[in-house]
This record gives C-alpha cells, sequence and structure tokens, in this order.
C-alpha cells in the first residue's frame, strides 16, 4: 500500500495537491474524517484493483468538530502502519487571508469566530493543527509558490516511490523574502562575492553560466563548497539512519537569484552523482 494523508492549513493548496496524486494515479478522497481511515486502509488494501492501492486523502479541519481527535487519528492509524506518509500544507497567515479574499470562499473556522474575522480563523487553525505538523513525513509552504512549482513539488515527491528512500529537496531563496518554513537546514551564502554588483551579471541569474563562473570562482566559494560538503556528506546518512523520508536544505543569499541559485545546483548535482533522490527548486529566481 502507498497510503498519503494530505493536511495542513486551509487555503495552503490540498485540494490541488489531491488533483495532482490523482492525475499520477493515486485513487483520492476529499475531506474524509480521521475515524474512517482505518476502514477506507483496509477496503483499499483487501481491493483486487490495483489503483486501490495507492490512496491519497485529504483530512482537515472541514470532517470534525472534535479537533484534537482528528489530530490523535491521524497519529495514532499513521504509527499503525508504515506505509503512510503525512503530506503537510503550510502558507503564512497574510498569503491565506489574501487567497480567501481573491476567491471569496469562506474559512471553515470563521464561524466560530466571535467576529467572523478570517485572520483569527487562520490563527485557530494553526493551532488546532499544530500536533499533526510535527509528525508530517513531508512539509511544503505554498506562500511563494505557483500553482506550477506545487505540482513539480508534490510530483517529484510521488511520481517514484518514495517510501524506502530520502528525497533530498534543495531549495535556493531570498532572505529578503523570508526563510522557507519547510526547510530542515538552512545554509547562508550571503558572504560569497555577489555578482549583483557586477553591472553585466546584475540581471542574470545563477542559472546562466557568466554568474556560476563568477560564483563558483573565487577562493571564498570553493572553500565554501567544500567545508558544506563535508557537513552534509556526514549529515545525510544520518537523516537516512533515522527514517526521514524527505530532507528540505534551504540555501539563502540576499534576492534568491545569483549565489543561492548556483550554491544549491552545486550541492544539488554531488548528491545526485552519489545515487541519492534530488529534487531543486528555486524560489525567488523569478522575482
Amino acid at each position: 500500500m502507498d497510503f498519503v494523508i494530505i493536511t495542513g492549513m486551509s487555503g495552503a493548496g490540498k485540494t490541488s495537491a489531491l488533483h495532482v496524486l490523482e492525475d499520477i494515479g493515486y485513487y483520492s478522497v476529499d475531506n474524509i474524517p480521521a475515524s474512517l481511515l482505518p476502514m477506507l486502509y483496509t477496503l483499499c488494501s483487501k481491493s483486487d484493483d490495483s489503483q486501490m492501492h495507492r490512496v491519497a486523502v485529504v483530512v482537515d479541519v472541514r470532517g470534525t468538530e472534535n479537533y484534537k481527535m482528528m489530530n490523535v487519528g491521524i497519529e495514532q492509524f499513521k504509527s499503525e502502519h508504515k506505509d503512510v506518509k503525512i503530506l503537510f500544507f503550510d502558507a503564512k497567515n497574510d498569503a491565506i487571508i489574501v487567497r480567501y479574499k481573491e476567491t471569496r470562499r469562506r474559512h471553515p473556522l470563521v464561524d466560530r469566530i466571535k467576529d467572523g474575522l478570517v485572520s483569527e480563523a487562520v490563527e485557530l487553525e494553526r493551532a488546532l493543527v499544530a500536533s499533526t505538523k510535527n509528525h508530517a513525513d513531508f512539509l511544503i509552504d505554498t506562500t511563494y509558490m505557483s500553482n506550477k512549482q506545487l505540482r513539480e513539488r508534490v510530483l517529484s515527491l510521488f511520481l517514484e516511490d518514495t517510501t524506502q528512500a530520502l528525497t533530498l529537496s534543495f531549495m535556493s531563496f531570498g532572505f529578503k523574502y523570508g526563510i522557507p518554513l519547510e526547510a530542515d537546514m538552512i545554509i547562508d551564502v550571503r558572504c560569497l562575492p555577489n555578482p549583483f554588483y557586477i553591472p553585466d551579471l546584475k540581471h542574470q541569474t545563477g542559472l546562466d553560466q557568466p554568474v556560476r563562473d563568477y560564483v563558483l570562482g573565487s577562493e571564498e566559494t570553493q572553500q565554501f563548497l567544500k567545508h558544506t560538503l563535508n557537513l552534509l556528506d556526514y549529515a545525510v546518512p544520518l537523516y537516512l539512519k533515522e527514517g526521514k523520508s524527505e530532507l528540505v536544505v534551504g540555501v539563502g543569499c540576499t534576492g534568491g537569484k545569483h549565489r543561492s541559485v548556483t550554491l544549491a545546483r552545486e550541492l544539488e548535482s554531488h548528491f545526485h552523482r552519489l545515487g541519492y533522490k534530488c529534487v531543486i527548486q528555486h524560489r525567488d529566481v523569478q522575482r
């Protein structure tokens, strides 16, 4: 069985993720109460239909009024089945509020707020789902993601079997736009020579060879890269030994276009050569 529970903050992209998994062959169920997870698991595992052996379900605050039991139900169900993974979606409060305003949909908890404020409903939900977030196998923050980026991230995690291996996700970003919430490790490369101050390189990115040559051509970068790889070469097998399914390494510079993109590509290339399953995303390169 390959059983994925999609949960997290309302407005963060859970339904979009469910559609992506459905597109690649998962039997999909939206808004199922946590109490029904064992029954669904049993039915699917015993089914003669092979499609029923890959299941994705959304479990969130819409499906119950007893939120504590929802968290307990998800966590207990996961502890009883090694083939169950939790995919948690998050986003910053401001981004979620804007999405609800744009879609003109009601937040599922807004009726529980005295003044009916979406901002307070979001804060309430964040507190309610905190426990499940701590048990998640995968955490995706969609604050700055486009729909295309969300789809690519989900596909990178589930298009192939990820139950027996560690997925290394390298994400370049700009500190000026905020640290990615899903990052397990943050590598700050703002100490390296900055192509931004070179007129011919300012409007290029780490995806362009001249920028890569400039960044990697300095002794500072080579020494920094050497020590960073030594750290990751030591740490990654330890995460794998502990059974972690995904390790997200954030690589940040000021704007997320030059140094972070270059170094993230170097790290991804290194671990790809070592045989790890790697994913790379440049969050802010188009800003």
